[in-house]
């Protein structure tokens, strides 16, 4: 059986300081080795290195990236940047980029090139809204949502996290039946996909991790508040390596 991938999505948290302290934590929790699981700390670019465990039990992924290669754009950073920064992976069009910076899919479509031109693996986030969701067309947004791949190399490595929007950060978490109905369209939409990793994001905690990984059709979680404490990581990696 494959590792379950178990991502901390800090987002605008933890300083430098705060993250070294969490890493130190989180490596005394899990010891020697993170188990069957995948384990990723996607923290702000300025905690990247503060972040890092030398002893690899966990790699690194960005929050986001320009889609520019370089140049005069003030305030971005760029996949390259990103990859020599040390990172494995990147997220690519979390729904508050989406909803807050207006982010589309022809933007996501040219993150998502300069992400494989660095060597990075995207983590390409989809989901509906609560207004979507009651009118019934969940599948018809993710098959929207999904357009921004249609350029993406099939034969690389993609994880794709379904993060229905009206779950992330309100307590209401999709039940295993709502994430293996997503899941089960997303393998759809991405069939033919090589590597393909789906992930559930929204209020994931180490009480409903099992059930969703045991009946939710999944290969991980895309953590956000849970994953601000190292112990509540760790007792999320310990939930899904059972």
């Amino acid at each position: 059986m494959s590792r379950v991938l178990l991502v901390a999505n800090w987002k605008m948290n933890m300083t430098r300081v705060e993250a070294r302290a969490y890493a130190g934590d989180l490596g005394s929790r899990i010891g020697d080795s993170s188990g069957r699981v995948e384990l990723v700390l996607a923290p702000p670019y300025t905690a990247l290195d503060a972040a890092r465990d030398p002893r690899g039990r966990w790699a690194l992924a960005a929050q986001n990236l320009s889609g520019e290669r370089a140049g005069a754009f003030t305030g971005e950073v760029s996949a390259a940047m990103i990859a020599e920064a040390g990172c494995r992976y990147v997220i690519v069009g979390h729904s508050e980029r989406r909803t807050l910076f207006g982010e589309d899919g022809p933007l996501l479509s040219r993150k998502l090139a300069r992400a494989r031109e660095s060597g990075l693996i995207p983590i390409y986030c989809v989901g509906e809204t609560a207004r979507e969701r009651a009118a019934g067309s969940t599948r018809e947004t993710l098959a929207g949502q999904a357009r921004a791949l249609a350029d993406d190399p099939g034969d690389q490595p993609l994880v794709v996290a379904y993060e229905p929007v009206w779950a992330i950060g309100t307590g209401l978490a999709a039940t295993p039946a709502d994430s293996a109905a997503a899941a089960t369209d997303l393998r759809t939409l991405l069939a033919g996909r090589r590597d393909l990793r789906i992930l559930y994001g929204g209020s994931v905690n180490p009480g409903n991790a099992r059930d969703l990984l045991g009946d939710g059709g999944i290969d991980g979680f895309l953590v956000g508040g849970a994953s601000l404490q190292a112990a509540t990581f760790a007792a999320l990696a310990e939930a899904a390596s059972a």
